[in-house]
């Protein structure tokens, strides 16, 4: 199937100021925008995918953007409105007073065909998990995915749209959805919630769910899944490797725990005692890396992958793409995950317990009130040297300036907040700090296990093997188990960074 793009651009071009809206239709590429961003006492600026012009050397004034938000849907709790029965966003910067100062009006495009590539692994009736960083196009293939079910395979769809990101504003969704049906979100910390009601009141074969990123939502997917229902939805990170060192969503690849062998079986394998290991059967079958617009990588069976990579085996993957004349090509590609690899997982699994925050277009004084209320103490670095959680929103992201660069040269971890608001910052803190009883008891046993692997290096050679931070409770703990095997063991750093050195 040619792709087949509709864009509705003239109903984004209505509601801006006449001033604004001119030069902008004058544009000979205009069917390439991307977004027009209104800042109080700035140009306004039109953004395309090769460049940013101003629109008029006029800087913008309360009077402009007044004028767009009068012509657009009320602002939700995320800071967004819409245009009725179109697929485009504006979302809005609010002074300490909560007045609009800023607005980016977003084109929000359908794509037909998008889905091409992997339409035999959306028709085998497996859950299908998409990642990919944002702008890549994983909510478009997701809207698309929905219709082609719906229509062509005449399914039972339900869609959770948690920002009417993927059917629209307004009561009634877009046409590029199909059949399927839609249901909308008070505010996004009730994603999990409207997942289960979907399940239980409207009897759906397949859901359809963008960004699921917080751990509530991860244990709805699996609810979801082991009622038989398949689900196709996106999710923070790039590759399957992001996923599994993330602790809130690692659920949805089956979780990773720390497991004690003993001595005979851990000879038998030729391991260590304390290993990692998948925990369960993965919510999700399939995982497709959306690399690019046309070419994905796929792990046809997540649990095989998840398991080589905690072996240090090479995972295998496939990779399709359309050439030229929009037939799908494919290989078989297996790439360098080595041991070293392997290794870097395991030790980003348990540091993300104690995660270390860098914001970058991220509001600190926002954050650090909302944890207040929260009763939470995050750690905020200055550096990305000493930070393993790199925390930006997705305007940010989205135009790659060098910041964001850097964090992902240095593989960090990222979490791109769809908004800087209050509600989107309570979602990661919920995500990133575990309250539980049954979370705390998992840190517990993680950082154990790690001080057990130390000291089976230490007595296999190693001259000393430094663990992670930990509280003086657990540092206590770590001391008492080198001590029980004849080590030698002593606390370095200041809290929050202090940690136990094992040694001869």
């Amino acid at each position: 199937m040619q792709k087949v793009i509709t864009d509705d651009l003239d109903a984004l071009t209505d509601i801006l100021p006449p001033h604004i809206r001119q030069p902008l239709c004058q544009q000979k590429d205009i069917s390439e925008l991307l977004e027009v961003v209104l800042d109080l006492g700035r140009s306004p600026e039109a953004r395309f995918p090769q460049r940013e012009m101003v629109l008029n050397p006029k800087e913008v004034d309360q009077q402009d953007i007044d004028y767009v938000a009068s012509r657009v849907s009320s602002f939700g709790d995320d800071n967004r409105a819409g245009i009725e029965r179109t697929l485009h966003r504006i979302s809005a910067i609010r002074n300490r007073k909560g007045r609009i100062i800023g607005l980016t009006c977003r084109v929000g495009r359908a794509v037909f065909g998008t889905i091409k590539v992997i339409e035999d692994l959306i028709q085998s009736g497996k859950s299908v998990l998409l990642l990919g960083r944002p702008g890549v196009g994983k909510t478009t293939m997701l809207r698309e995915v929905a219709r082609v079910l719906a229509d062509d395979l005449d399914k039972r769809v339900i869609i959770v749209d948690t920002s009417n990101e993927i059917a629209g504003d307004g009561d009634i969704p877009h046409p590029a959805i199909g059949h399927a049906r839609r249901m909308q979100v008070t505010t996004p910390t009730m994603q999990h919630a409207v997942m289960i009601e979907a399940v239980e009141n409207h009897m759906p074969e397949v859901i359809v769910i963008d960004e699921i990123g917080t751990e509530l939502e991860a244990q709805a997917a699996r609810t979801i899944a082991e009622r038989g229902v398949q689900l196709v939805g996106t999710a923070h990170g790039n590759t399957l490797e992001n996923l599994m060192m993330n602790p809130t969503l690692a659920d949805l690849i089956g979780g990773i725990q720390t497991v004690t062998l003993g001595d005979e079986e851990a000879k038998r394998r030729g391991t260590q005692k304390s290993i990692l290991e998948r925990m369960s059967p993965p919510t999700f079958d399939i995982v497709v890396e959306i690399q690019d617009w046309d070419k994905v990588a796929i792990h046809p069976d997540v649990g095989e992958a998840v398991d080589a990579v905690l072996r240090g085996q090479p995972v295998a993957t496939e990779v399709r793409w359309l050439d030229e004349t929009g037939e799908v090509r494919s290989r078989k590609e297996a790439p360098a995950t080595t041991a070293q690899k392997t290794a870097k997982v395991k030790q980003q699994v348990r540091r993300n317990n104690l995660p270390k925050l860098y914001l970058f277009g991220v509001n600190r004084g926002r954050m650090e009130q909302m944890a207040r209320e929260m009763r939470l103490s995050p750690d905020i670095v200055n550096s990305l040297n000493d930070a393993n959680l790199f925390i930006t929103s997705k305007s940010y992201y989205r135009r790659k300036p060098q910041k964001v660069r850097d964090a992902e040269t240095a593989d960090l971890s990222i979490y791109v907040l769809k908004s800087n608001t209050p509600a989107q910052i309570r979602q990661l803190l919920d995500a990133i700090y575990p309250t539980s009883g049954a979370d705390k008891a998992d840190l517990f046993k993680l950082a154990l296990g790690e001080a057990e692997e130390a000291v089976t290096e230490v007595k296999r050679g190693r001259e000393a093997v430094e663990l992670s931070p930990q509280s003086a409770y657990i540092r206590r703990l770590q001391h008492l188990l080198a001590k029980r095997n004849d080590l030698s063991s002593k606390s370095l750093g200041k809290d929050p960074n202090r940690r136990v050195r094992i040694f001869k």
